[in-house]
């Protein structure tokens, strides 16, 4: 007869480092918002892989989706992950993936759909000589919003007047580049004189830094004829002086409203009257 000690299969325990969402948002994000934890993650399954985190993203929409998370749950968002371990062939050892593992330092993941964005991990091409990071911009969600949100909503046409908010970030400075391809007239809108710098040299024709000029009066000078299509990301009071400056049949694709994510309960950004909304 073996030994008892014999017959009990060990279990390998892999321990992790996650953020859970600790306590509600309310204005700008503090410390306390968040914790970082300990957790202890069980042997595979088959059906299942092993992923260490080597990007995590942060993406303006996390703050808009975090309500829908329990208080204690993890801290959602995108990885680019290295599969350490394996019972999947379809997810080999070595591979990179790109899945909604959320901000923590090892996941178990499967080919099912996950988050609250309900997608299956996928892998990165093999092969390619393509810095991983970029399938978490350029390649990933805020890539893929600027190409179909702004070809798809706005269908920009040749010589068009585009005016884009929050040009500065990951989606609007790629919808600037693709409507100068597209042979547009680019207006981009941001906060900084740096951000304006760096928008010129990607090809913008016109900046306006809405925190020392008055966009209302700025978009006068740099759209006289009007604006043909509207890039909304920021909402508010910026987004309604353009919409003043929209022409008729105008398009406008609105992605997100980065001006009320940090606003307290019970605040909601100003809007002005849309007195010529009748145009579009």
């Amino acid at each position: 007869m073996r030994p008892l000690k014999t017959l009990i299969k060990k279990v390998k325990i892999t321990k992790a480092h996650k953020f859970i969402y600790a306590r509600p948002f309310n204005g700008l994000p503090s410390e306390d918002d968040l914790q970082i934890v300990e957790e202890e993650l069980p042997e595979l399954k088959d059906g299942e892989f092993l992923a260490q985190a080597v990007y995590l993203s942060v993406d303006p929409y996390m703050r808009a989706y975090s309500y829908k998370l329990p208080l204690g749950s993890t801290m959602m968002g995108s990885q680019v992950a290295k599969i350490v371990d394996s019972k999947n062939d379809n997810y080999p050892i070595g591979r990179h993936v790109v899945g909604e593992f959320g901000w923590r330092t090892l996941t178990i993941g499967t080919a099912k759909p996950a988050g609250l964005l309900k997608r299956a991990p996928y892998l990165v091409p093999d092969g390619e000589a393509i810095p991983l990071s970029l399938f978490l911009g350029i390649l990933g969600l805020p890539g893929n919003s600027a190409y179909f949100g702004f070809l798809e909503i706005c269908k920009p046409q040749h010589g068009n007047t585009v005016a884009i908010s929050g040009a500065g970030g990951a989606v609007g400075s790629h919808v600037g580049q693709i409507a100068k391809i597209k042979s547009c007239n680019v207006i981009g809108i941001s906060g900084s004189d740096e951000k304006n710098i760096w928008l010129r040299s990607v090809g913008f024709d016109h900046v306006i830094n809405y925190k020392t000029e008055n966009v209302a009066t700025a978009l006068k000078r740099c759209a006289p004829n009007g604006v043909d299509c509207y890039f909304d990301n920021v909402g508010g009071e910026l987004s309604s002086d353009v919409m003043q400056r929209m022409n008729r049949n105008g398009r406008i694709a609105v992605c997100g409203s980065i001006v009320s994510y940090n606003v307290t309960h019970g605040e909601l950004p100003k809007e002005k009257q849309f007195q010529k909304i009748y145009n579009l």
